[in-house]
């Protein structure tokens, strides 16, 4: 996907997806990002649009390409529009998403895929579900484990090698 987003879209498309999938944060939130909240900075305090909540956010991993990035922006905002001084708006980053994903035959692709994508490798590095519903900010584990798509995953595994036969014989009798 990144290897797509740099060769047929652009670097902007490409630093969106990298900082969507290493921060978490809504694509309302990073569209909103200007340069002069991130620049020079390895780490961030956001106030989330729709939570309201602050966030701290880290850019240690990404701040290197960051950085090479914000060299070559002239403007305000760190994910700018060709048409006038604002962002680009949710509809052309899920189109630059969307014409990334066919490129490379992965369907399914949304502005919500980053910050599931986040999720889902915070999860399987961590196993610590608590702290990954709190930067969601998500009411319930129930509604973190749904989102990042391991609820449907962990029952799938658990019945993989599930059987009430043993040896072609019924193990209830």
């Amino acid at each position: 996907m990144k290897w797509s987003l740099k060769r047929h879209c652009s670097e902007r498309d490409y630093i969106l997806f990298l900082l969507g999938i290493n921060t978490g944060l809504r694509v309302t939130d990073l569209l909103s990002l200007k340069i002069t909240d991130i620049k020079g900075k390895f780490e961030v305090i956001i106030k989330e649009g729709k939570t309201k909540r602050p966030r701290m956010i880290q850019l240690n991993n990404v701040c290197n390409e960051l950085a090479s990035y914000i060299a070559t922006i002239d403007g305000e905002w760190l994910f700018p529009s060709r048409k006038g001084d604002k962002p680009i708006s949710k509809i052309q980053a899920y189109r630059q998403l969307n014409k990334a994903a066919d490129m490379v035959d992965i369907e399914g692709v949304g502005t919500h895929t980053m910050r599931k994508t986040f999720g889902y490798w915070h999860y399987k590095r961590s196993k610590n579900l608590a702290e990954l519903q709190m930067i969601l900010n998500h009411s319930h584990p129930v509604i973190t484990l749904k989102y990042i798509g391991i609820a449907d995953e962990g029952t799938e595994d658990s019945l993989n090698d599930f059987t009430l036969w043993e040896d072609g014989r019924n193990v209830i009798d």
